[in-house]
């Protein structure tokens, strides 16, 4: 997490990367060039069986000032202005869609050597508040996640979480779904110079008393190519490999099977990204 705790999306966030980011069982392809006054162009495309999405996104940066727009195939236009640092820890970001007149929201940012906190405001007669709470040290962290809908009086989302960090393990402990959800997760670094890595995720229901366990591993095969592998208590197993064959370039392979059903196919996806 960096100096203090960090916001509340960083309980956890090291394990979920390792078992759930870059795996993915559809077609995409990603290409970002730069003009000459330093805009960034990104056109992205994803082929879900017979349906194809795309966008196309720009991002300009002036001083501490980041300017985000995109377009999708759904004509949708969304707007995100960040602005850096106004004051030391803080950081502002207003974004919107158009043509979704409720969209629009402000997010204030903070973070402290000893606390992190995150709230935001939609731009409407009666929006929705969300507030998340970080207290503590980069070693342990207490924080909260909460929604409130002023239209309703009602909370709809109301999350707690609890972390600790050390020089190569990371653990959390969050309760979600306003006490349904029960997490677990664990992370440990094996090795740093291959970036080998194991990684756990145990989440138990209490609504439907149902159980979902998840391992994962990471490993190195060489500075320019990872290797990554996954499964769960209910027999479906994923892996992927990606590699950098030039610089800023990545091309990532992933496949899933169901164990318990191995007559199915196997799902397979691909990713590849380019940037100059």
């Amino acid at each position: 997490m960096g100096k203090g705790p960090g916001l509340y999306s960083d309980i956890g966030k090291k394990a979920r990367d390792l078992l759930y980011k870059d795996y993915q069982s559809d077609h995409k392809f990603t290409v970002t060039t730069y003009t000459s006054t330093g805009v960034a162009i990104t056109s992205t495309g994803i082929k879900k069986g017979e349906l194809f999405l795309a966008d196309i996104s720009s991002q300009l940066k002036n001083k501490n000032i980041t300017t985000d727009v995109k377009v999708d195939t759904n004509s949708n236009l969304l707007t995100t202005i960040t602005v850096d640092e106004p004051a030391p820890g803080l950081k502002t970001i207003f974004s919107f869609k158009v043509p979704d007149q409720r969209s629009g929201k402000v997010e204030l940012q903070y973070q402290h050597e000893y606390a992190g906190i995150s709230t935001s405001l939609g731009l409407t007669a009666n929006p929705i508040v969300n507030f998340s709470g970080v207290v503590g040290s980069n070693v342990v962290a207490l924080g909260t996640d909460l929604s409130f809908d002023t239209a309703t009086g009602n909370f709809t989302k109301c999350n707690a979480g609890l972390s600790y960090t050390n020089s190569d393990l990371i653990a959390s402990l969050t309760v979600n779904d306003k006490g349904d959800t029960l997490s677990a997760s664990y992370y440990h670094t094996v090795s740093p110079l291959t970036s080998t890595a194991v990684g756990a995720e145990l989440t138990h229901s209490f609504s439907n008393n149902e159980n979902i366990l998840t391992i994962g591993t990471q490993h190195a095969l060489d500075p320019l190519t990872t290797v990554k592998a996954r499964l769960n208590n209910y027999g479906k197993g994923s892996a992927l490999i990606q590699n950098e064959w030039r610089p800023k370039a990545l091309f990532t392979i992933s496949g899933e099977v169901d164990t318990k059903a191995i007559e199915k196919s196997a799902k397979v996806g691909l990713a590849l990204s380019l940037k100059p």
